[in-house]
């Protein structure tokens, strides 16, 4: 599955397809295009070559995620081999970790309603959602 031997780098968009951090090479493509990945602290572009040792950023949703390219593939394979493609950085291991203990602490930062809407109240939020 892994191929270091290659010179001439694997597709950004085809690299992150195949370490499983989007599950297609099209959701990968549109993170690229909308400017939720970083390649070496620069913008990236899906056809940009990735070589062994480049640095990705990757956002996904509250998730932020550091990682380095430990080896290239172009085939989506089993997650414990697409694992092996990249090692993440202690920072954003760390990072993670106190973002998901902050979460956890205060609930999601969710503010629940004490009961269920009425009716009135319901037909308020499909105006609302009418109007969106």
């Amino acid at each position: 599955m892994t191929d270091s031997s290659t010179n001439a780098g694997v597709r950004a968009d085809v690299w992150l397809w195949a370490a499983r951090f989007f599950k297609t090479r099209s959701l990968a493509k549109q993170a690229i295009d909308g400017g939720k990945v970083e390649l070496n602290d620069a913008a990236c572009k899906p056809a940009k070559p990735v070589h062994v040792g480049d640095t990705f950023r990757i956002t996904r949703g509250e998730e932020r995620i550091a990682c380095v390219v430990v080896a290239l593939s172009e085939k989506r394979g089993p997650a414990p081999e697409a694992r092996k493609l990249y090692s993440e950085t202690e920072e954003s291991v760390a990072e993670r970790e106190r973002r998901r203990e902050d979460r956890r602490l205060t609930g999601g930062a969710l503010l629940r309603p004490d009961a269920r809407p009425d009716k009135r109240d319901r037909r308020l939020i499909q105006d609302l959602k009418k109007t969106l």
